[in-house]
């Protein structure tokens, strides 16, 4: 996704939650699938029900979603893929400092925010 905008995977309406909080906090995020395959990759386990990790390099936070959709019980979630978006290495844009970002800090507390003023309740 690049050094500036973020994933986000998890239920339909807290995906929608994490996208309107980016964007009021001034962060990029991208809606993306978690695609079936992903359910083998997490089951492939010869000794436990579920792989926390296999070495493959690609699809990580695809992955991790799959590896976390496990643990919800139909629960509405949302995972933050960030990786890297922690460090800029370049100059400083909008409210992005030079060096490590913070990235998905806002978001997460515009959705505190959100929630503690009762505009997102489910």
């Amino acid at each position: 996704m690049g050094d500036k905008v973020g994933a986000v995977m998890g239920t339909d309406e807290q995906v929608q939650v994490v996208l309107a909080a980016g964007r009021a906090a001034g962060e990029q995020h991208w809606p993306m699938p978690i695609p079936e395959e992903m359910k083998e990759r997490i089951t492939s386990s010869k000794v436990a029900d579920l792989l926390q990790h296999d070495w493959v390099r690609w699809g990580g936070g695809l992955y991790a979603s799959a590896f976390l959709r496990e643990f919800t019980g139909g629960l509405p979630w949302a995972h933050l893929d960030i990786a890297g978006k922690e460090m800029n290495l370049g100059s400083p844009y909008g409210h992005v400092p030079a060096g490590a970002t913070g990235f998905g800090v806002t978001t997460l507390v515009e959705i505190a925010r959100s929630l503690a003023e009762g505009r997102s309740r489910d």
